[in-house]
């Protein structure tokens, strides 16, 4: 091939091919005028390329350094010899002849774009920052520089200067899903989880298969408290692929965190059959089980893990238990009984032994029992919690609280210890200082979402302190939006406001929750007589008899309904 073909072939293949002052590099040849050193650089650099191709680094090397001997000033071979350098992992003399480059040129853009990858992946995101402003400073309308600038801004906390260059990026370059994705992941950071779930949205239009912009955009979703959007995420995650564990276990988390423990039991049953799960999903399984009341079931699975590792003593008293609340009470007493001393699941079980005894009627056996185990374990608070408890639970609330002051100096401090107090103070009638309790343990534990409803439904039960009452009850719900109970008493502590539109939804909602609690269904028959519905008051009224059959003070809100206002 003639020597001018050749010379044209390369400007072709190059892009750009000399400086200002004859070198070799990014700016376009014209052949005539080119030097028959340098058109033969330019030559060495068309094979250069081809051996680039094929993967022969070495020969491609040897050729650059052959081209570079025809014309040394060129800052485009250069850099050519440091991205090769670079594949073959040899960054130091790749930054050496990078940095000749841009002295050799300081207008040619290509280096400084090597230079910011190279500075970001080894953690240097300040140097990889000013390479890299530079190359966008150079060529604003190319979109190679503005991914990693940005990464590398985000990484120095340097949010504002981040964004707009990725919105930047996105403006060049409208279907870069990476662009609207990191932008998501800034935004994300910067805990502007709203703004972030719309990037996320917008890389999925763009990039439907993108699994991480889904997982980023449900986790945005938690973290704005948009559990169940959250957990439409997840399963459409799993709808694609089916094998992600990790995306699994999250959505398992989540749904038992909200209490969804059938669609959570669905999915870890899904796991066993995917080949995902182990002992740890056969325990939550089981777990899920006692708490759905499938007492049958919980028993078969950790009789089967028990018959793999007999020494598995948590799952042991998880069988104990599942056999106490299927009433079984022997056969949780001889599972419990198994349990050695030592282990860590030996002080639980003795309190459950403690139980099974006063429901036999041997309450003065299980005293002593637990006397005993506190006597050798004097710094386990839960011996001291189930020895109260089991003072309340034998209506003796003086001995129970006894029991806990004999350790106050131990405990003081344990928000557990603090909140039994409080219980056992409000039992005797000693308002004030239950309450004094239950403020200890919100200052100890400010996430403690039953004493904050223990302490906001104890003012609404005394009509004092109402607004403080909502804001407690609030923080409750916030925690645990589906618990029933604590839905109750926001639904009360908005009665005794007189809000009772707002006390009516929440106490529905608790309804729908705990179907089965009489002082709940009495509450919403107070909220809906209150506002002057009759008949649906009656109906919740009558709800609350068929729980508690009897109740005098029901039976009179029914009667005078009917005498007063005519309701069946």
């Amino acid at each position: 091939m003639p020597l001018f073909l050749l010379v044209l072939l390369c400007a072709t293949m190059l892009s750009s091919c000399a400086t200002t002052d004859g070198a070799v590099t990014s700016e376009a040849v014209s052949a005539p005028a080119v030097h028959d050193n340098r058109a033969r650089a330019l030559y060495l650099y068309s094979r250069a390329r081809l051996a680039t191709h094929d993967g022969d680094y070495p020969a491609a090397l040897n050729i650059l350094r052959d081209a570079l001997d025809l014309d040394p000033r060129s800052a485009f071979l250069h850099s050519a010899i440091a991205g090769i350098k670079l594949k073959i992992g040899q960054v130091q003399e790749a930054l050496e002849y990078n940095d000749k480059a841009i002295s050799l040129d300081p207008t040619f853009r290509d280096p400084y774009v090597m230079a910011g990858a190279v500075m970001a992946s080894a953690g240097k995101d300040r140097e990889a920052a000013e390479y890299l402003r530079k190359a966008v400073e150079l060529d604003p309308d190319k979109d190679d520089a503005y991914l990693q600038l940005a990464i590398s801004l985000t990484r120095l906390f340097e949010y504002e200067e981040a964004v707009n260059t990725l919105k930047r990026l996105v403006t060049l370059k409208s279907d870069s899903a990476l662009g609207y994705y990191y932008l998501g992941r800034t935004y994300s950071q910067m805990k502007l989880y709203r703004d972030a779930v719309g990037y996320f949205k917008k890389t999925l239009e763009l990039r439907p298969d993108f699994s991480q912009a889904a997982i980023d955009m449900a986790a945005s979703f938690e973290a704005l408290g948009d559990y169940p959007q959250a957990i439409e995420v997840y399963r459409g995650i799993l709808d694609d692929n089916d094998n992600r564990a990790d995306v699994l276990q999250r959505l398992i988390q989540l749904l038992i965190q909200q209490h969804r423990f059938q669609e959570a039991l669905e999915y870890l049953n899904l796991a066993l059959e995917s080949g995902l799960g182990g002992q740890e999903t056969m325990r939550k399984i089981g777990l899920i089980h006692l708490e759905l009341e499938q007492y049958d079931d919980a028993v078969k699975v950790f009789s089967e893990m028990l018959a793999k590792d007999p020494a598995a003593h948590p799952i042991r008293l998880y069988l104990g238990m599942a056999y106490e609340q299927k009433g079984d009470l022997d056969r949780a007493f001889a599972e419990f009984e198994k349990i050695p001393h030592g282990s860590p699941a030996f002080i639980e079980a003795i309190g459950h032994i403690a139980f099974i005894l006063r429901e036999k009627g041997k309450t003065d056996q299980a005293v002593e029992l637990l006397r005993g185990a506190i006597a050798a374990n004097p710094a386990q608070i839960e011996l001291y919690l189930n020895l109260a408890a089991l003072y309340e639970a034998a209506e003796k609330p003086e001995a129970g609280l006894a029991a806990l002051l004999e350790a106050e100096k131990r405990f003081a401090g344990e928000p557990r210890y603090h909140f039994r107090l409080g219980v056992l103070y409000d039992k005797l009638g000693r308002k004030s200082e239950s309450i004094e309790q239950m403020k200890k343990v919100i200052t100890l534990s400010p996430k403690d979402a039953q004493a904050l409803n223990f302490l906001g439904y104890t003012y609404a039960e005394m009509g004092i302190n109402l607004d403080e009452a909502l804001q407690y009850v609030r923080q409750a719900v916030e925690l645990h939006p589906n618990d029933g109970f604590i839905l109750d008493s926001l639904g009360w502590v908005y009665y005794k406001l007189k809000k009772y539109d707002e006390a009516v939804r929440y106490l529905e909602e608790a309804m729908s929750l705990v179907d089965d609690d009489s002082t709940i269904a009495e509450h919403l028959g107070d909220a809906h007589l209150a506002r002057r519905d009759f008949r649906k008051a009656l109906q919740a009224y009558k709800k609350a008899l068929e729980n508690e059959p009897g109740k005098k003070e029901l039976l009179e809100k029914i009667r005078r309904i009917k005498v007063e206002h005519g309701e069946r």
